[in-house]
């Protein structure tokens, strides 16, 4: 963010008298809606971080870290006194009286545009840290963001940047964010499309993979023969014996390979048992078939979706990003899962699968 723009957004700010809605809308978003009537976002992103003015849009997921019960208790409802961009820094600071407040309480939301140490900051008026969108250890920066801890000031530097003046705030601000909504569509509907492509593909090798029904009734047989073959020339194989050279009941010459660590008295039901794997194998390969396709079918129809999709509020919702924590609770076998406002929503990939989720 431009300091230039940092100025405007805090002149625009200060037309407004008191904030009716905090929240945070993505891991590094917040949402502050003024007067009942206008949404500012600012992303709080280390190294992108960026101010926009959107209509309100409910949040894919909720956020339930302190810092959003602080965030949420402390600022919805407050009454606005000031918006400031102290020391010329690229920083907005927000003067806010809490409407929960029994007695007279000022507090400050502190957005700090500075690199790779920025942060959303709530502090008391003694400068003490309530709670941050990101803790900073002394190990990181000599400004621990710790609640309980004093802010410090920013160091301050000369900087030299263009100034530029903007007409309109909220036109700049709306102007922003489509272009924010365009570049993130892109990237992001290449990165679900790469991902659900890799689903329908890996799901088409294993369909590629099914053995053919009628090869499998030609193994069937091959091994009952074989089998027969083992029993009826039992006396001439020998312990050390790593195949058996003998004649079909047609007379025509065959060579059988031995099963290793088999005795010999069982290896023709070695030979049987497979016979019956290959016909229950072909028995059931249809039924396979249509599984495979079905959930192939899904994943078709998703990038399908996915490619129509106009906002990354509807990639999101086709192919949702999991928390770590979730991905690693949450394995299914059966359906897919989908994570939309707070509510796990499961879903099968084809009619078996929706009926074992009921």
């Amino acid at each position: 963010m431009k300091l230039y723009e940092l100025k405007a957004i805090a002149k625009r700010l200060n037309d407004f008298s008191f904030i009716s809605r905090a929240r945070r809308v993505e891991d590094n978003t917040l949402e502050l809606m003024f007067d009942k009537s206008d949404s500012y976002f600012f992303n709080m992103t280390r190294g992108h971080s960026v101010v926009y003015k959107a209509p309100s849009q409910r949040p894919l997921q909720g956020y339930n870290a302190p810092f959003d019960t602080l965030l949420h208790t402390l600022l919805s409802a407050s009454k606005l006194i000031n918006v400031e961009v102290p020391n010329n820094d690229r920083i907005l600071r927000l003067t806010l009286a809490p409407k929960s407040s029994y007695k007279d309480k000022i507090i400050y939301l502190q957005l700090e545009f500075t690199g790779k140490n920025t942060n959303a900051i709530l502090i008391d008026d003694n400068k003490v840290i309530i709670e941050a969108l990101r803790h900073i250890d002394a190990d990181s920066s000599f400004r621990v963001i710790r609640p309980g801890m004093e802010l410090l000031a920013i160091p301050s530097y000369e900087r030299k940047e263009e100034s530029k003046e903007i007409a309109d705030i909220d036109v700049y601000l709306e102007e922003k964010h489509e272009q924010i909504q365009a570049k993130k569509l892109l990237e992001l509907k290449k990165q679900k499309l790469s991902v659900t492509a890799k689903k329908s593909k890996k799901l088409a090798q294993l369909l590629e993979k099914l053995p053919d029904e009628l090869q499998l009734a030609q193994q069937e047989q091959e091994y009952k023969s074989y089998g027969n073959l083992i029993l009826a020339n039992l006396y001439q194989i020998k312990p050390y014996d790593t195949k058996l050279k003998t004649y079909d009941f047609e007379g025509n010459e065959v060579t059988i390979k031995l099963p290793k660590n088999i005795k010999i008295n069982r290896m023709s039901d070695y030979f049987f048992n497979l016979a019956k794997r290959a016909k229950n194998k072909a028995k059931n390969v249809h039924i396979e078939q249509e599984n495979l396709q079905s959930k192939k079918d899904f994943y078709d129809n998703i990038y399908y979706a996915l490619e129509q999709a106009k906002e990354p509020y509807e990639l999101e919702l086709l192919v949702p990003k999991r928390a770590k924590s979730q991905r690693k609770k949450e394995r299914l076998k059966e359906g897919e899962l989908f994570w939309i406002e707070g509510y796990k929503v499961l879903v099968g990939r084809n009619s078996n699968e929706n009926q074992k989720l009921l």
